[in-house]
């Protein structure tokens, strides 16, 4: 019996999926990787995360969406029994959720539940699964820790990823299937999406246009660099959970399920302003601001509280911004030939 682990990634054609499979598989890991492979943002640069992925051996793809749930499962019984399914893939972005909130509710909730059922027909060890930050919405008390209410999303993205956190819960109550939702704040790095903020800054800085900046800059994050983010989530990988006996401090076991919800964050709230600071700093360049009052669905901060997460793991993302803003700049201008 072979040794090498699994992994059924879904999203491998994605900003986080990508760096996930590419570490897993970096570790000799054998990693399915399933992607729609969507026109939400250029496909051309989804096709290339997963041809850097297709240099492992271990890497096999399939391109089909989550609400197939005949590709989903034949997918998933196709290769090796998985050791895990980490389900990255979604209908992404909070503002895309106002214009076509129907797409949120096909990919966030039905895929899931598909993965969910996949997952539960193959026997995986254990799934996990992405949720957002943006879960815990109207929330004022900071930082975001894992045991505050979310009942109070403000968009339909939110809502939907909140669902799935039920819905995962309720399905590892019934089924006894080990299940971690994890929690992400404001990622960025190499590699990243085009309609994320950092990539609409440093394209907007290097071609002289101004630059969009919500709540006329009164904005807070808890940006997360990619690497330290699938790092957060392969150690968790391995923290299963199960029983009582597998709690620690502080954690968001639940009593009646092999169920935790966990949050993968810098533990550090960023003024926005610092933040294009500092790509100012790394570009050589000044932006022209373009201030704008706050956007339907946004909140003005986020900042995580990620001591579950280093108590499970062991480990704690800590790349600051000005390190994070380089890797990205780096990458940015390579790709583009900048």
């Amino acid at each position: 019996m072979s040794s090498t682990r699994h992994a059924f990634i879904t999203g491998t054609a994605g900003f986080i999926g990508y760096h996930l499979a590419e570490l897993l598989l970096s570790e000799g890991w054998q990693v399915t990787g399933y992607d729609g492979l969507t026109d939400y943002y250029d496909v051309a640069l989804k096709e290339a995360r997963h041809a850097r992925l297709a240099r492992f051996d271990g890497f096999k793809a399939h391109v089909a969406q989550l609400e197939d749930m005949g590709s989903v499962m034949a997918a998933m019984q196709g290769g090796p029994k998985p050791d895990a399914v980490i389900h990255l893939a979604a209908q992404a972005g909070v503002r895309y959720s106002l214009e076509n909130p129907r797409a949120y509710i096909d990919s966030n909730i039905v895929g899931t539940f598909n993965i969910m059922e996949a997952s539960r027909a193959v026997g995986t060890g254990h799934l996990l699964m992405a949720a957002t930050s943006s879960v815990y919405g109207a929330n004022t008390e900071m930082p975001f820790g894992e045991d505050q209410k979310t009942d109070t999303p403000l968009t339909i993205y939110a809502a939907t990823k909140k669902a799935t956190e039920s819905l995962s819960h309720a399905w590892a109550h019934v089924n006894g299937q080990p299940t971690t939702m994890f929690r992400f704040f404001t990622v960025y790095g190499p590699w990243g999406r085009p309609d994320m903020a950092l990539f609409k800054f440093t394209k907007g800085i290097l071609e002289g246009k101004p630059i969009d900046i919500y709540n006329h800059g009164n904005m807070f994050r808890d940006f997360t660099y990619v690497t330290d983010l699938v790092r957060g989530i392969r150690g968790l990988i391995d923290a299963v959970p199960g029983g009582p006996d597998t709690a620690v401090e502080g954690d968001s076991l639940s009593p009646v399920a092999p169920w935790r919800v966990v949050n993968i964050g810098n533990s550090d709230k960023v003024r926005l302003e610092d933040f294009i600071d500092a790509l100012e700093r790394e570009l050589g360049q000044k932006a022209i601001r373009n201030y704008m009052d706050m956007q339907l669905g946004d909140v003005p901060a986020t900042w995580a509280n990620a001591d579950l997460l280093q108590r499970l793991t062991g480990y704690k993302p800590q790349t600051g911004i000005d390190k994070g803003i380089a890797g990205f700049v780096d990458w940015y201008k390579d790709y583009f030939r900048v």
